[in-house]
Order: structure tokens, then C-alpha cells, then sequence
């Protein structure tokens, strides 16, 4: 526990650097660039293929208009919808029966289109053909597309599809045409291209309503404004601005109607009643010159004349009253049956009748603001059920007021009934032949003078529904508008570029998360505690099996060739003390290249005068006999087994100062060789012959056949591969120093390239105990390239463009 708190206090601070931060994403920048430039390319082929919509609007008026008629009379009132007023009018502009009455005023029967490569086009409101209608029936016709292609001056093809089959067959202009149940012929259009394709189709007004409603947006411009702006939204400007000026001037008519409507349903009730009156009264008149002819009577005395006139008077009020009754029953059918405008359609008197319009009119409002909700809201929603509440407590609020005034009126007319009664006793004394009289003036009188009252509120009504004005008034017609507002180019350009940026650095950042590999110094020194001797570039060229020229160091200028110098003098720092050493190379797995640092380094301190022994202490998978060319068939193992001395198994390179030992056959117990007795012995040997006794260990992570070597060596020389050790790798250094005590562990990284891409973007910064640690020169020599001092100087990239100007 307390070396493994030591060694993490050893681990340095890493700050973030941002400069190297913005480098590693720009390191991809061609990736970039592609994700951008495709992402660009996509937005036009979008813009290509996706037809264009426009928008265009107009604005409406609301306000109750007062006309000069209504001097002549008190005109009845059209009461204003409450706060839902704006709703109610943008639920009526946007309703099925407003839509319909508006494109039955256009030129709607038949619809064409051009037919490009890319995409079909609506050709309205030109019309490239002349085809008239001979047979149509609006709910039996040929509903499918047809497609029209010019022949010669007298001969045209039509195709189209009857099922899943495709149908195709020649025509003669001004002739009839018969497809389904449709006929119809085409005049001779004039000269057309006969590369042309025309396509066109039978329309019914019900047809374009999904058209129109889909793109159909009404509302309040301003808070209180009372102006209302339409606007329609379509794929073909001229159609939007037509069918919403024909919508704006179907509401003014609409509204309207629907205001004289109170008006227009009084004069249908006063109608009826005056129908059946007039009758009666003719009957009456004539019943009386009747009477008055077979009996000779010529008047009768003032008794009976003041009777027969109290009893038509009071008979007339009791027929007032029974009209009245008839208006509330009428009301409250409607109430019941909850009709989309609720009217009163006489006056019923009384002091509640100001609070049963109020009622009515309350109730009209809820009734237009529920049909505007169910535009946006599912019938079960709270705002609906709110709505529905109100509704009912209103119309349940209202059918009591009708009670209570019904019940006022049955008794008026109860007290009219006794009163009644009291003057036929009366009108019962008067002798037999002016009682009949009587009688029949008293019809008169009651039917002459309920008709009279009824022509008047008729001339009343009819003058009232004469000064109503619509309250709408458009302010601004609707124009075509050819500036597409979808799909906006600007917008899908921007997010095509801001989509591509985002793809190609996602594709970085993901690559970086995903790699399990190390690359840099920084990412080694961020997982451990142990020292890195140094790092060694990644040979220049490709090697070849036996690493020959690498031996040779043919390229002494190179940059790899100076990592391993750098390596090597950092070497000469550890054990300094001792006059041999004895160095072990190993690595956690095959492939990290513990071989090629192994001949590199000892030839590269051969060269400076140290006699270098470079044992092959691989013995399940050696190469070394492959880079010196000699056979395999006496070495290390040979020795280990007792079979051959230690002068028997040295050989001699091409390389002065650099001698090696091979593995030799491969043994059944390599581990148990290596830790015998005589291995030590014959390093014990070698370090009094030579200055240098490199080790060739196999992988410390696949087996355990390093692990005596490692601990009686000097120098232990962990090597990671950049590129091919994973994370993993760099820990493992640390626990073998750890299990084994031994303090003399160094990394070398491997193969080293500048690869921004995955490289760490911290920065090392050496303090406290850190600072103190063991930490070496070392330099990975990236930016050096260009300097001059090294060969492949001379070899630019394809991107590099000063090579243009050399």
C-alpha cells in the first residue's frame, strides 16, 4: 500500500492545452471539409427536389358598422360574442362552409400540371388547354390523373391508369374524349412542343378544402386590434392569394347573413301567424255583413257595443300572450337542441326578458368559442370541458328564466281568462240576436287587431334586417407572393455547413473516444508513475523482414536515427555507477517492437565504443537469428540445457563491438530454464567481457519467462508501442516495479509518429514530488522536420505547397 501511494504521488499535473486542443481537431481538417462539402451538396439536392411554398396574407376589419336606415327605427341590436369574439371569427374563416362557398367562386373544374425531370408543376391560373366538360357527374367521375402529349395538329395521346393498369391511346382534337364516366374534349391548343407533357385532372370544390385548410393561418395581429390577419400558405403563389381573397370576401358575406338572421327568422314567424290571421279576419268581416243582412240589424246599443269591445280587447291581449308562449317554446327547442345561433324571435315582455338575451348572447359566445377550440383541442381536453361546463350551466340558467317567464305569462292570461269571463256574462244577458252579434264583431276585433300588431313588428323587422351591415370590412387584398418562404435556402444552407462542421468534428471526437491505443508522452505519462527514457521515431522507410539496414543505421541524419541516439545517452544515466550493465527489454505483449529497440539500441552503442552482447532471450518466439541471418540451431537454450559452454553459443556481427547470442531450439521449459542456476551464471560471465549485456525478454504480459531475468537486470526498459499498446500497457511497468521492489523500471516509447488526431491534449507540468522523480531528456522532435539537420527534410507532403516555390 505504501509504494503504491508513492508512486501515485509521483504522478505528474496535467493542464489542459487548449492551443494543442484546437490543433487535434484541425488535424482531421480534410475531414471536415468532406463532411461540410457533402453536407452542402445534399442541402442543394434538397433545394432541387423539394418544391417551393409561398405565403401571402391580407387583413380584415372588425367593427359594428351603423347604417343611415336605422333612423328610421330602433334597429335590433347585434350584440357583441364577449372576449371570444376574435376566436369565433378566425374559427369561422377557417370552417369547411366559408372554404367551400369561396373556391366554388373560382375556376376550380379542372387543374393542370407541366411535368418537368425533376419535379410536376402546377401551371395555375394559366390554363394550357381548352377542355370542355360534356359529361360530369360531381360524384361519379374520373378522379386520376391524366396525361396529355401532342401529336400533330389533329391527333393528341392521352395515358393514365384504370386500376393497376396503365392505359394509352390517340385522340382527335374538338372530338369527344370518354374515360370512366367522364366526357369531355380538347381544342387544338396551338403550336406545343411535343417533348411536352401536360398533366391535368377533375376537381370538385371538396377537393382543394384539405388543400386550403392545411395552409390557412387567421389571427389577432395586435392585442384589442380588432384587425384580423389571413394569411395562406401554398405551393403556388397566385392560387394562395386568390382563394384567400375569395375566403375574406365569403366571411363579409357570411357575416352578414348571419346577422340579419335574427331579423329574417322574426318576419318567417310573423309570417305564419299573419297567414292564418288574415283568414280569420276576412272570415270574420264577412260573417258579420252575413249576420247583420239576414236579421236586419242595423247597430246595436251602447251596452253590448262596450262589452263586445272589452272582450275583443282582452281577447287580443290573451292572443299577444299565446304568440309569446310560441316564441319561448321555440327557444327553448333551440336551447335543447343546442343550434350554432341561438335567437329569440319575438319579444316576450316582462321585466326578465333583458336578462334572457343576456343569457342568449352569453350563451351564442360559448357556443362559437367550443367550435374554435375543437380546431385545436381533442374533445376530452380540459379547455373543451371547461368550455362544456359553462355551456350547460348557461343553458340550464336559461331554460329557468324561460320557465319563470312562461309561468308569468300562463298567469296573465289566467287573469285575462277572468276577466274574460266576467263580460261574456255581460255579453249572456243581451238578448239572442246581438249576443250572435257580438260574438262575431268580438272575432273581428281580436284577429283585425292582432294583425295590425303583427304587420307593424313585421315593417319593424323588415327595416331592422334592411340596416344591418357586415361588422367585417377588408382592409388589404391578399397578392400573389413569389418569394418562396419554404424551404428557406439561407437557412438550409447554414444548417447543412453547421451539420457537416458538427459530423466531422463528432467523427473526431468519437474516433479519439473510441481508441484504446496509446500514441504520446502525454497520455504514458498521465496512466504511470514510471519514467520514460525516451522515444524513438518510427522508422522512415518500410523495414524489411530482417531489419538489415536498420542495424546498418543506413539513414544517420534521419529523425529515427537521433531518437535512438537520445535513448541511448539517456541510458548511460542509469547505473551510471557500474562498470557493466546488464539491461532487459520486454514489453505486455508480441508486436510492441522489444526486439527491434533491443538491436537498435545495441547498435547504436556499439558504435560509441562499448562492447554490446545482445542475448536472444526469447525462447518460444526469437527473431534475432532472422536480423543476423544464422541458423537457429545452437544458442541459449543449447547452454541452459547443459549442452554446449558459453564460448560455444557467442557469434559475431558484421557490426564491430556487437556480439549475440540466438534462442537456439525451442525447449519444453523455457521458464524453468531461465530460472536456473546457470542463466545467472552466465550473465555473471558476460558482464565481465563486455560493458553492455542487452536481454531480448520475451512478453512480460503473455508469459512469465522475464521475470527472473527482470530482476537481477540493472536496467529494465519497458517498450510501448505507439499505435499498437493499448491504455492497459502503460500500468503494467508500474505493478511489476511494485511486486518486485525494483526501482531501475524505464519506458521507451515505440514507433513514434506525430499524429495530432490521437494525441493527448494536456500538458505536462513537473512540481512538487513529480518534480523530483526521475524524469529524463527526451524529445519526440516534432516540428523539427523542416529544420534542415534530418534526410527526409528533403521529402514534402502532397499538402505542403512550399515545395511550389522552391
Amino acid at each position: 500500500m505504501e509504494e503504491t501511494e508513492k508512486f501515485q504521488r509521483k504522478l505528474p499535473n496535467q493542464e489542459i492545452d487548449y492551443f494543442k486542443l484546437g490543433k487535434i481537431l484541425l488535424s482531421r481538417w480534410y475531414w471536415i471539409a468532406t463532411s461540410v462539402g457533402i453536407a452542402v451538396v445534399i442541402s442543394y439536392a434538397y433545394l432541387w427536389y423539394t418544391p417551393k411554398t409561398y405565403a401571402t396574407s391580407g387583413t380584415l376589419k372588425i367593427e359594428e358598422k351603423k347604417s343611415e336606415v336605422s333612423d328610421l327605427i330602433t334597429v335590433m341590436a347585434v350584440p357583441e360574442r364577449g372576449p371570444s369574439k376574435i376566436q369565433s371569427i378566425t374559427s369561422v374563416l377557417q370552417s369547411r362552409n366559408v372554404i367551400l362557398s369561396a373556391i366554388k367562386d373560382m375556376d376550380y373544374r379542372v387543374s393542370f400540371y407541366l411535368s418537368g425531370r425533376v419535379r410536376t408543376t402546377e401551371t395555375y391560373p394559366s390554363k394550357p388547354l381548352n377542355i370542355q366538360l360534356i359529361k360530369f357527374d360531381s360524384l361519379n367521375f374520373f378522379h386520376e390523373q391524366i396525361s396529355y402529349r401532342p401529336i400533330d395538329r389533329q391527333t393528341f395521346s392521352l395515358s393514365y391508369k384504370a386500376g393497376d393498369k396503365e392505359i394509352k391511346n390517340n385522340y382527335r382534337y374538338n372530338s369527344p374524349v370518354t374515360i370512366g364516366n367522364t366526357s369531355f374534349n380538347i381544342k387544338y391548343p396551338g403550336a406545343i412542343d411535343n417533348s411536352t407533357i401536360y398533366l391535368f385532372n377533375f376537381n370538385i370544390p371538396e377537393d382543394y378544402i384539405g388543400r386550403v385548410q392545411g395552409g390557412l393561418r387567421a389571427g389577432e395581429t395586435g392585442k384589442n386590434t380588432n384587425i384580423i390577419s389571413i394569411q395562406e400558405t401554398d405551393s403556388n403563389p397566385q392560387f394562395a392569394a386568390d382563394v384567400l381573397n375569395n375566403i375574406m370576401k365569403e366571411y363579409v358575406i357570411f357575416d352578414r347573413n348571419q346577422k340579419a338572421q335574427s331579423a329574417s327568422q322574426m318576419i318567417d314567424f310573423i309570417d305564419s301567424q299573419l297567414s292564418f290571421l288574415s283568414n280569420e279576419v276576412k272570415g270574420s268581416e264577412s260573417s258579420i255583413e252575413k249576420y247583420k243582412n239576414k236579421n236586419k240589424i242595423l247597430d246595436v246599443n251602447s251596452a253590448s257595443a262596450t262589452s263586445a269591445s272589452k272582450a275583443a280587447e282582452i281577447e287580443s291581449n290573451r292572443s299577444l300572450l299565446k304568440i309569446q308562449l310560441i316564441s319561448l317554446d321555440q327557444l327553448k327547442d333551440q336551447i335543447t337542441k343546442e343550434k350554432d345561433n341561438v335567437t329569440l324571435n319575438f319579444s316576450a315582455g316582462g321585466t326578465d326578458l333583458p336578462a334572457l338575451n343576456a343569457l342568449i348572447n352569453k350563451l351564442d359566445g360559448l357556443i362559437s368559442e367550443r367550435s374554435g377550440l375543437l380546431k385545436t383541442f381533442t374533445p376530452n381536453s380540459q379547455p373543451l370541458q371547461e368550455v362544456n361546463q359553462q355551456i350547460l350551466q348557461t343553458k340550464l340558467t336559461a331554460l329557468n328564466n324561460i320557465k319563470g317567464i312562461r309561468s308569468s305569462i300562463e298567469k296573465n292570461m289566467a287573469y285575462l281568462d277572468s276577466q274574460l269571463s266576467q263580460v261574456n256574462q255581460t255579453i249572456m244577458a243581451l238578448p239572442a240576436a246581438q249576443r250572435d252579434l257580438v260574438s262575431l264583431q268580438r272575432d273581428f276585433e281580436i284577429n283585425d287587431k292582432v294583425y295590425s300588431f303583427l304587420s307593424e313588428k313585421k315593417l319593424e323587422a323588415q327595416i331592422s334586417r334592411a340596416g344591418i351591415l357586415p361588422g367585417a370590412t377588408v382592409i388589404e387584398f391578399a397578392q400573389p407572393n413569389f418569394n418562396a418562404v419554404s424551404p428557406n435556402e439561407h437557412d438550409i444552407h447554414r444548417s447543412a455547413i453547421i451539420f457537416g462542421l458538427a459530423i466531422g468534428l463528432g467523427l473526431i471526437i468519437l474516433i479519439r473516444v473510441l481508441n484504446p491505443y496509446i500514441y504520446d508522452k502525454e497520455t504514458i505519462e498521465s496512466l504511470t508513475a514510471i519514467p520514460i527514457l525516451g522515444i524513438i521515431r518510427k522508422y522512415p522507410d518500410i523495414i524489411d523482414e530482417n531489419s538489415k539496414q536498420v542495424l546498418a543505421l543506413s539513414k544517420p541524419r534521419s529523425i529515427f536515427a537521433e531518437s535512438v541516439r537520445s535513448v541511448r545517452t539517456n541510458l548511460s544515466f542509469l547505473a551510471s555507477e557500474k562498470l557493466s550493465k546488464v539491461i532487459c527489454i520486454t514489453s505486455e505483449v508480441a508486436g510492441e517492437g522489444k526486439s527491434f529497440v533491443a538491436v537498435n539500441l545495441s547498435s547504436t552503442l556499439s558504435l560509441i565504443d562499448k562492447k554490446v552482447v545482445l542475448i536472444g532471450a526469447d525462447l518460444r518466439r526469437s527473431k534475432l537469428h532472422k536480423t543476423f541471418h544464422v541458423p537457429n540451431d545452437l544458442g541459449l537454450s543449447n547452454y541452459l540445457a547443459h549442452q554446449n559452454e558459453m564460448e560455444d553459443i557467442i557469434l559475431h556481427s558484421d557490426q564491430q563491438n556487437l556480439d549475440f547470442i540466438v534462442s537456439g531450439p525451442v525447449p519444453p521449459n523455457p521458464s524453468e530454464l531461465l530460472h536456473s542456476d546457470r542463466m545467472q551464471a552466465l550473465i555473471n560471465q558476460l558482464k565481465l567481457k563486455y560493458d553492455i549485456v542487452m536481454i531480448d525478454t520475451a512478453p512480460i504480459g503473455l508469459v512469465s519467462d522475464a521475470i527472473p531475468l527482470i530482476r537481477v537486470s540493472d536496467i529494465n526498459v519497458f517498450v510501448i508501442r505507439s499505435g499498437k499498446s493499448k491504455f492497459y500497457a502503460a500500468s503494467v511497468p508500474q505493478r511489476i516495479a511494485q511486486e518486485y521492489h525494483l526501482d531501475n523500471t524505464v519506458i521507451v516509447l515505440n514507433a513514434f509518429e506525430e499524429d495530432l488526431l490521437h494525441s493527448r491534449y494536456y500538458t505536462t507540468k513537473f512540481s512538487g514530488d513529480s518534480a523530483g522523480a526521475r524524469y529524463y531528456y527526451y524529445s519526440d522532435y516534432s516540428g523539427y522536420s523542416g529544420s534542415g539537420y534530418y534526410l527526409e527534410d528533403d521529402k514534402n507532403k502532397w499538402w505542403d505547397i512550399r515545395r511550389w516555390f522552391k
